[in-house]
């Protein structure tokens, strides 16, 4: 935790800059974007399996400083971290939490507010980009899950309604039928998947979105959406037992063993395959591939507590030399995904 708040970019090669002028830290802790949700998601789960309430002293700092400050600009990425505010208002109730989370999840379903693809699917802004007519496998975790969290938690059926159609229409668009991974993205403008990138990152949000998504809705065994959701996931973590490395890791482009191996999407896939075989979703045989990615995280982490060998936020690329050719830094979703994946490795095994 202690890295996961004090990542600097000493360089300012990591800073976002804005054509308004606005600067956006997107790799230090006092910034609002997805690298701030996730790392507010990970503490949650550290926090709510320990009781640590430095973890829960952070995540309330956090919201109270930037709320102070006033919220970003909204985009599929800024509405990430509504899932850790939505997680700490079921545990600790504050009226003041709810017009925030009304207003990000009505934007997002209303007519003119984020923009929609062909067949409603939520296109995939961004803070220095609108990407008309794209879907992005990251809307999943940034998005979708918190409108569903959302909407549990406020009686709003709508959202929970909203929330699954967009699980299903990306699944329809970004599935590959030949892998069962998933593509980085699809456009509606020339209806392509761009380079066809097998990105492992992107493929671990939906291993993480899936059993996610079943527990916040508490599907039940026999529900029709809840076992799509479970052939979809099984299809994606049979390939990746298939291509694990030797060193437990996978490879930034998961099909490609030229490319480098990466160690935030290996935490990713080993918080989601344990938790689904934790909880009845994935049969025991795949967790041996999650046990190995936990070694694989643990021998990337420095004896100072930094998960290494992560790579930077990526955007779409249009081949897949460009997701070879992004760069390896400390970041705090790697910080985040390292203490989900072992935190969901103490639940059961220590």
């Amino acid at each position: 935790m202690d890295n996961l708040v004090n990542i600097k970019d000493e360089t300012g090669e990591f800073l976002l800059h804005l054509p308004d002028g606005r600067v956006i830290d997107t790799k230090g802790w006092n910034g609002w974007e997805w690298t701030h949700g996730v790392g507010l998601f990970g503490m949650w789960r550290y926090f709510e399996q320990t009781g640590d309430r430095m973890a829960l002293d952070i995540i309330k700092g956090w919201f109270a400083d930037r709320l102070c400050e006033g919220t970003p600009t909204k985009n599929i990425n800024t509405v990430a971290p509504f899932i850790t505010l939505a997680y700490l208002h079921e545990y600790e109730p504050n009226p003041a939490n709810i017009p925030y989370l009304e207003t990000w999840c009505d934007w997002l379903l209303a007519a003119d507010g984020l923009p929609k693809t062909e067949d409603g699917g939520f296109q995939h802004i961004v803070y220095n980009d609108v990407n008309p007519g794209e879907m992005w496998d990251d809307t999943l975790m940034m998005s979708v899950l918190p409108l569903a969290k959302i909407g549990v938690l406020l009686g709003r059926p709508h959202y929970i309604e909203e929330a699954k159609r967009q699980f299903l229409v990306h699944i329809k668009y970004l599935f590959d039928k030949k892998t069962g991974l998933w593509f980085h993205g699809w456009n509606f403008n020339g209806r392509h998947n761009f380079a066809e990138a097998l990105w492992a990152r992107g493929n671990c949000w939906v291993t993480i979105a899936i059993p996610e998504i079943i527990e916040i809705l508490d599907l039940q065994p026999g529900d029709a959406f809840r076992t799509f959701l479970i052939d979809t996931l099984e299809a994606q973590v049979r390939t990746l037992r298939e291509t694990q490395d030797d060193s437990g890791l996978w490879h930034t482009l998961v099909m490609d063993p030229s490319s480098y191996l990466e160690a935030s999407a290996t935490a990713g896939f080993a918080y989601g395959i344990l938790k689904a075989v934790r909880k009845g979703y994935l049969p025991r045989e795949y967790e041996e591939t999650g046990l190995r990615a936990i070694k694989g995280v643990m021998d990337n982490i420095s004896d100072d507590g930094e998960l290494e060998q992560v790579s930077f936020g990526t955007a779409m690329g249009d081949t897949l030399q460009f997701y070879k050719d992004i760069e390896l830094t400390s970041m705090p979703y790697g910080q985040s995904l390292a203490i989900c994946a072992l935190g969901e490795y103490l639940r059961t095994y220590i």
